[in-house]
């Protein structure tokens, strides 16, 4: 398959044609007269064998109900090897529950128990909302110090700024690997080898980067991860998340909240608390298994394309979608919110307009494009490997750009909830 990006909507639908990866989007629901959608990274489209998963679940659940239990109670550590394979990370290290958030908060009090005598926690100023205020709770909590890294979305963080926070007093480092706004991705590698050379201990979140961008979190030496299941997973609104502690670290970490699901053996019903000395330790209460079994529907298609292959088309899509923004949004007053490197942008881009709230509000409800709206003024576009066409991409743009142009959208629009 040709890399190059293509210059005619005939080349897009030739890359189409030629494209290895084409078949899998038939493993999702999508209406043929429907917008394009590029918000896969807010939430996946459903896959269809989620609904074959869930039926075979209920069956199960219908006829055996609390024996199926015995089938059950590994999920978490089955389903979590799998999403490892994902993200670089060998088996036994990966559990999937709770929410992100829940996971977060988990392993960032674990860390920061771990490293008493070191009290700082950096951050990163333009992060996700849930990771800047779980930090910022832990550190108000327990006695810590947040200290923040400003550096603007677009150029994202890197090691080098990571290398003037850190110093003796830091415990933990906590970033993510794809900035959620503006697709900047960081050097994982790079900065666990600062905060490892302080003595400081690695906490990511992969929610922007599991199932599109390359992660090796064991060759990368990372510490600490977690993701949720419904973006780039495709595992449903709601999906249960995902963490990962490296195995070495595995018994000196104790999490905040003590959970039966946790406790060595569970069913015998101890007066006192002895968490598992694996991965399972950071497992809380009885794991939702509706949407375990969703979340593995969703990763289904995934592992059996390769993230090599995913990532290869990823980076294709998403610079045919800067070509083309440069090309017809820049000249009606958008500019490129993501970093110009290629090398540097994850699965999504950022275009910046002075109307994009009211942008984004006319391409949904006009049922042209479904993209997302991060304020103060983002438009984000993420096409998926494994449903998004490049003719998709081609035409999307046009689509922005029509909508871009109309003097409508200099008009106020009204402000919903979900944006």
């Amino acid at each position: 398959m040709t890399t190059s990006t293509p210059a005619t909507r005939e080349q897009a639908v030739e890359a189409d044609r030629l494209d290895p990866l084409a078949r899998y989007r038939d493993d999702f629901l999508i209406d043929a007269g429907g917008p394009i959608y590029l918000d896969g990274n807010s939430l996946g489209r459903q896959p269809r064998a989620a609904f074959a998963a869930l039926a075979a679940l209920l069956d199960e659940w219908g006829r055996d109900l609390v024996g199926a239990w015995e089938r059950w109670v590994e999920l978490p550590a089955v389903v979590g090897d799998r999403v490892g394979c994902l993200v670089g990370a060998a088996p036994g290290q990966v559990v999937v529950s709770d929410s992100t958030t829940v996971n977060l908060y988990k392993l960032a009090v674990a860390a920061t128990d771990a490293k008493v005598d070191r009290p700082v926690i950096v951050g990163d100023a333009n992060d996700f909302p849930t990771v800047r205020y779980v930090l910022q709770g832990v550190a108000e909590r327990h006695g810590r110090k947040l200290r923040l890294v400003h550096r603007g979305a677009a150029a994202g963080v890197d090691a080098g700024a990571v290398a003037e926070a850190v110093g003796d007093d830091v415990g933990l480092v906590c970033l993510s690997a794809v900035n959620f706004r503006s697709g900047a991705v960081v050097d994982m590698a790079a900065v666990n080898q600062v905060a490892h050379q302080f003595g400081a201990l690695t906490l990511w979140d992969l929610s922007h980067a599991a199932g599109v961008v390359p992660v090796e979190l064991d060759t990368g030496g990372a510490d600490l991860a977690v993701g949720c299941g419904y973006k780039y997973l495709n595992g449903g609104p709601g999906a249960p998340a995902w963490l990962y502690v490296r195995t070495a670290l595995q018994r000196a970490l104790r999490q905040p909240i003590w959970g039966w699901w946790g406790q060595r053996d569970q069913f015998e019903m101890a007066a006192a608390y002895e968490p598992l000395p694996t991965a399972g330790r950071f497992l809380t209460g009885t794991p939702a298994v509706l949407g375990i079994a969703a979340l593995d529907a969703g990763i289904a298609p995934l592992l059996d394309a390769g993230l090599p292959a995913l990532w290869e088309k990823t980076r294709r899509l998403v610079g045919l979608l800067v070509d083309r923004a440069e090309k017809l949004l820049i000249p009606l007053g958008a500019t490129n919110a993501s970093p110009a490197d290629p090398a540097r942008r994850g699965g999504h881009v950022a275009i910046s307009h002075p109307d994009a709230w009211a942008a984004t509000r006319a391409l949904i409800d006009r049922h042209l494009v479904v993209p997302d709206f991060r304020p103060p003024d983002v438009i984000r576009l993420a096409p998926v490997a494994v449903y998004t066409s490049y003719a998709e991409v081609w035409d999307a743009v046009e689509r922005i750009a029509g909508v871009l142009a109309d003097p409508a959208i200099r008009l106020p629009a009204p402000k919903k909830r979900i944006t």
